[in-house]
């Protein structure tokens, strides 16, 4: 029998009464929620607001996926478990290094910690990057499961702690741009809780259609009414389901529909000569056609004795960046681990994303679509919802302080009133 308490770096949790599910709902701004109750095609959602908890918390900058899935599922901030985006430049060598390897995470996650106590834990991603780290640590052995709908085609029992995948959701493989990369994370969910009856489970989405379509288009709209539907499914099978998201999503286009861009490395390039300065775009991974790597955080490597403040006085004033912060002040002020940032942070403003080289973006992928992104801290607020009432300690606490998305595991393990 596993231990009815669990600590994880360093917050303890109660085992979960019944099965908790956990939806990372990726790209899942509060203004989709927002639309989707005034419609009226969120009734579960709506009921969650009414007779459980919600609140809006603060996420981990930049508002990237990784980092922020780090997060939620460690319970820590970046500075803790070391993952705040998917590159950084190696000072020693000049070359960006990938941060989606389980390698680089410095903690394991709760779910993998109680499936070392003995439980049964279930964890489905969209991409297969985010599948390894949040399987660090993991124990298989025991009933619990970790894979992807980018590779349920090629689990193994070894790897994946389940063979076809495929075939057992009974759904073909979805494609990456597609809102199906997300539905067969949550149909995988309901077939688990319906026959496996794991103890807790996360499921983390893509944001495919977030990218693609604003609050209030019929394709939004039609995703987050064939989520809502799964909810309320989770919640028949006996489920508490909490909700949060990565990060949220702003329209980043002219009046003339084209992406409203700083080109960063062009204009150091221009002000301090090639090779004097590099900018990593910690948003790049290998599905870059929906955002053509732009975001709204990148970082500034300074080489070859070029003085940080000297850049940080070029571009400063520069339109369209809201905030320049050096190598000290970014770790600081978001938590951030020191020996990965750049020796500059540069965030742009609500309607503005920053690129390295124009040469160097192929925005092709983007089909005519307005560009929709994420990075800045306009996209840094997401939900916090919860199908069952909290106590009134956490309540409280909730009201009192802003909440991060971190405490989602918290709220949900040790708020929830049984």
């Amino acid at each position: 029998m596993a231990a009815s308490r669990l600590e994880v770096n360093g917050t303890e949790y109660r085992r979960p009464a019944r099965p908790l599910v956990v939806v990372c709902i990726d790209g899942g701004d509060p203004a989709y929620i927002e639309h989707g109750l005034g419609a009226g095609i969120l009734p579960n959602i709506a009921r969650y607001m009414r007779e459980g908890f919600h609140t809006v918390a603060e996420g981990t900058m930049p508002s990237f996926t990784c980092p922020n899935n780090m997060s939620i599922v460690t319970g820590r901030p970046a500075s803790v478990h070391g993952i705040s985006g998917n590159f950084y430049l190696d000072r020693a060598t000049n070359e960006p290094v990938v941060m989606t390897g389980p390698e680089l995470l410095q903690v394991n996650s709760v779910m993998s910690a109680f499936s070392r106590a003995g439980l049964r834990v279930a964890s489905v991603t969209a991409k297969d990057k985010l599948r390894r780290q949040l399987q660090k640590g993991m124990d298989l052995s025991n009933g619990s499961v970790s894979f992807s709908s980018q590779h349920a085609d090629r689990c193994t029992m070894e790897e994946n702690g389940i063979e076809d995948a495929l075939g057992y959701v009974g759904r073909p493989l979805p494609d990456m741009y597609s809102a199906d990369l997300s539905l067969f994370v949550l149909d995988a969910g309901l077939k688990l809780l319906e026959e496996r009856r794991p103890d807790m489970l996360y499921l983390s989405l893509t944001d495919y259609i977030q990218h693609a379509y604003a609050p209030g288009h019929p394709e939004a709209d039609r995703f987050y009414a064939e989520m809502d539907a799964r909810f309320g499914r989770f919640e028949e099978l006996g489920a508490t389901v909490a909700l949060t998201a990565d990060h949220g999503m702003n329209d980043k286009s002219n009046e003339d529909g084209t992406p409203c861009v700083v080109w960063l490395q062009d204009i150091l390039d221009r002000e301090f000569g090639r090779g004097a300065c590099t900018v990593i775009c910690p948003i790049t991974d290998a599905f870059v056609g929906h955002h053509g790597s732009l975001g709204g955080f990148v970082r500034v490597y300074c080489n070859d004795g070029t003085r940080p403040e000297r850049v940080l006085e070029a571009i400063q004033d520069v339109p369209g960046l809201e905030r320049v912060l050096s190598r000290e002040a970014v770790s600081r002020e978001f938590d951030l681990p020191f020996d990965t940032e750049g020796d500059l942070a540069v965030l742009g403003d609500e309607r503005t994303v920053i690129g390295s080289r124009e040469a160097d973006h192929d925005l092709s992928g983007l089909k005519g679509h307005r560009l929709r992104t994420h990075g800045s801290t306009h996209e840094a607020q997401v939900p916090i919802l919860l199908s069952r009432p909290v106590s009134d300690a956490y309540a409280r606490r909730a009201g009192e302080a802003q909440l991060h998305s971190y405490e989602a595991f918290d709220y949900a393990l040790n708020g929830i009133v049984d």
